[in-house]
């Protein structure tokens, strides 16, 4: 029997929950679904991912609203897929901050990763139609963008590590409170999606510089808050991990479909249960092949070549 494409039969309600990782430090976790979070400043907010629409995002604000009316000054986007970036509009603040090169690929493919992301993940889009278009960031950085968040609560620093999950990811690290908001370059008990990545970049270079910011909570993309030294270290190397049984499987395949068997025969006993494993995996195979046959940058998924891969290897 073939299996529903990507996430599109995925359609139950997820249970969210509000973490107060610190005083003003907030997470919402959603079972897997895309994480977010927010800092609150002497006297503003900064909000980290805005989901998929604005109506979803205003959603997870009306939580926010429980514990703090601050304005939200400071949108941050750790990287351009849609679920992360089209509800944007709702938060209403002064600054959006992106890498630039974030900026570089919304005007790249921004179009093409609505349609395919709608496509692969349709219930995350709460009234799609509430999207007033894409989102462009109005404040853009190349190594580091800190904001003062006032009276003793020191610095919010935003970082780039590298290229991994896309070419433009960034963190958010708090330094007086030892806290990072990694988005998609870590996931703790969630399986990678890596269909946009830079495999052997992300599992070396990328993932050693933010275990040297030494963090004590991490948040990552999706799934669990990893708190403690050894959780945070346990979801870098979970994440490595993944990354590193992709290479080995991918580079001894003679094949795009025999990759696809090994790596999906090797990852599923310890992954295949985790959210969206078996969406990702075909996305990631294909882009992994691509990277280690000379493709530098990921290809454009569009709907119609999403479909194309799915068809060929999860047949």
């Amino acid at each position: 029997m073939a299996k529903p494409f990507a996430s599109s039969a995925d359609l139950g309600e997820k249970k969210q929950s509000m973490e107060v990782l610190a005083e003003g430090v907030y997470a919402l976790t959603a079972e897997g679904d895309p994480n977010v979070g927010a800092i609150e400043a002497e006297d503003f907010l900064v909000c980290f991912e805005a989901l998929a629409t604005p109506v979803a995002a205003r959603e997870w604000l009306a939580r926010l609203r429980e514990h703090t009316d601050k304005p939200i000054r400071y949108l941050v986007l750790s990287h351009y897929h849609a679920v992360r970036v089209l509800g944007a509009s709702a938060f209403g603040a002064d600054v959006i901050v992106t890498h630039d090169k974030t900026r570089e690929l919304i005007a790249e493919r921004g179009e093409q990763d609505w349609a395919s992301e709608y496509a692969r993940m349709p219930r995350l889009f709460k009234e799609p139609g509430s999207i007033p278009g894409l989102t462009w960031p109005t404040a853009t950085f190349s190594d580091t963008f800190t904001i003062d968040l006032g009276g003793a609560r020191g610095d919010l620093v935003l970082a780039y590590c590298g290229r991994g999950h896309t070419e433009g990811d960034l963190v958010a690290w708090l330094p007086k409170r030892r806290i990072m908001f990694a988005g998609d370059l870590v996931e703790s008990q969630a399986a990678l999606y890596t269909g946009d990545a830079f495999h052997l970049d992300w599992s070396a270079a990328t993932l050693d510089k933010i275990a040297s910011f030494g963090a004590e909570t991490l948040v990552g993309g999706r799934g669990a808050v990893a708190r403690g030294r050894q959780g945070v270290d346990a979801a870098i190397a979970q994440t490595r991990d993944f990354l590193t049984v992709m290479l080995r499987e991918v580079g001894a395949a003679g094949s795009l479909k025999e990759a696809f068997e090994r790596t999906h025969r090797a990852l599923e006993p310890q992954y295949g249960s985790w959210p969206i494993f078996e969406h990702c995996l075909p996305f990631n195979v294909s882009r992994l092949w691509d990277e280690l046959h000379g493709v530098e940058r990921p290809r454009i998924w569009t709907a119609e070549r999403d479909r194309e891969v799915w068809d060929q290897l999860q047949s």
